[in-house]
């Protein structure tokens, strides 16, 4: 997947629609917000903005990523760096230099029962700090992991894309 979106698709996207390849951002929910964050990390440069809605944060300290990492990338016995490659925080807590200087926005829902065991965005929280990575992480109460949670908070990832893409 990683390869398709950043090799193939974007080069399609820019063939057949008027778009500037320089100012791309990326986003997403859950496991799609584990994605753009590492996809934003491993490829620096690649995308201008960055946000994410209750994503998996640090899936190499959870049971989705354990399970995840263990069928895609080989059993906890295995060389354990190839995971760290694709964990968000760790990629982060790697950084020389903030990535996203403009910023990285997060939204997270504080009834979302994946939340505790499974999301860990204070890990990513501590990793960005430890980077000079700003980071904005909302927490809301109320908000659950699903539809309305995303719809709520929608238009404020739309401006914070246009915001730093525009700059």
């Amino acid at each position: 997947m990683e390869s398709w979106i950043v090799h193939e698709l974007l080069v399609l996207v820019a063939k057949h629609f008027a778009i500037d390849g320089h100012r791309i951002g990326i986003f997403g929910h859950s496991m799609g917000g584990h994605g753009a964050l590492t996809l934003a990390l491993r490829h620096p440069g690649r995308f201008k903005s960055l946000s994410a809605f209750a994503p998996i944060c640090a899936p190499t300290q959870c049971p989705w990523g354990e399970k995840a990492f263990a069928g895609y990338l080989g059993a906890p016995g295995d060389d354990r760096a190839q995971w760290l490659a694709h964990d968000a925080s760790a990629l982060m807590k790697s950084q020389v230099a903030a990535p996203y200087p403009q910023g990285i926005l997060i939204d997270q829902g504080l009834s979302d029962k994946f939340l505790a065991e499974q999301l860990h965005p204070e890990v990513f929280e501590a990793a960005c700090f430890a980077a000079g990575q700003p980071l904005t992480l909302r927490r809301h109460a109320g908000y659950d992991h699903g539809y309305y949670f995303i719809q709520s908070f929608m238009a404020d990832h739309i401006a914070h894309h246009a915001q730093s893409l525009h700059a």
